[in-house]
Order: structure tokens, then C-alpha cells, then sequence
């Protein structure tokens, strides 16, 4: 967006979940965090989430809902949020993407998007 009131960016750091998964059973889980960093001019809200998740088979699967782990956090001009949360796929290699709508103080309803990032066990590509 080019309106800096309205500034939101999203960076994510991933790693795999070795305790949690199950290769012979294709169960592959995944944390990632996400810093959720306000650079606007405004005050902004995180209403709701959307991802694509998209595995190494090419399955997608799209997740909707409100907030962020059970929180719908304000972010001041020049703050940020950050939490961690998790997925699990049946492939060693996958990608995520998406978006939150937020809504500025100004009432002006607007999306973050985050850009693709890549899940994968660690040797899994060369």
C-alpha cells in the first residue's frame, strides 16, 4: 500500500518441529514466527487472518479466522507484535502466504500481506 499512514510489515522466521512429527507417517510440523511491525502513521488493529498453505504436492490449504493465537493486538506507530504459532504437513517441504486485515485508528480497513515463505526439514534441498 502506498498510503503511509497505512504501513504494516510482516516477517516470519521458521523451524522444524522434529519431537512433534512423524516421517513414517508423512506428519511434518512446522513453528513459525511472526514479527508483525507497524511502520505507519496510525495505530492499527489485527482483525483477522488468512493463509494459504501449500505443500510439497502441491495440496492447499487455506485457514480464516480472527486474530492471532486468541489475540487481536493493537500496534502503536513504530511497534510491533510478535507470536509464534504452527502448522503440520504431510510433505518435508511446503510454503505459507497470506494476510491480516487490520483497521487503523482512523477506521480505514486495510491489508498486511505476507509475502511466501518456505517450511522445510532441515537437508530436505540442496
Amino acid at each position: 500500500m502506498s498510503d503511509t499512514r497505512y504501513q504494516v510489515d510482516v516477517s516470519v522466521v521458521t523451524r522444524f518441529l522434529p519431537e512433534q512429527s512423524q516421517p513414517d507417517e508423512n506428519r511434518f510440523a512446522f513453528a513459525y514466527t511472526v514479527t508483525i511491525q507497524n511502520n505507519g502513521e496510525l495505530p492499527a488493529k489485527l482483525l483477522t487472518r488468512h493463509w494459504v498453505i501449500t505443500d510439497g504436492d502441491g495440496h492447499v490449504q487455506e485457514v480464516r479466522g480472527a486474530g492471532v493465537v486468541g489475540q487481536q493486538p493493537l500496534i502503536a506507530p513504530g511497534a510491533s507484535h510478535t507470536y509464534t504459532s504452527g502448522t503440520v504437513m504431510a510433505t518435508q517441504v511446503g510454503s505459507m502466504q497470506g494476510s491480516y486485515q487490520m483497521v487503523a485508528d482512523d477506521g480505514k480497513r486495510f491489508d498486511a500481506n505476507i509475502a511466501p515463505f518456505r517450511l522445510a526439514v532441515p537437508g530436505s534441498l540442496h
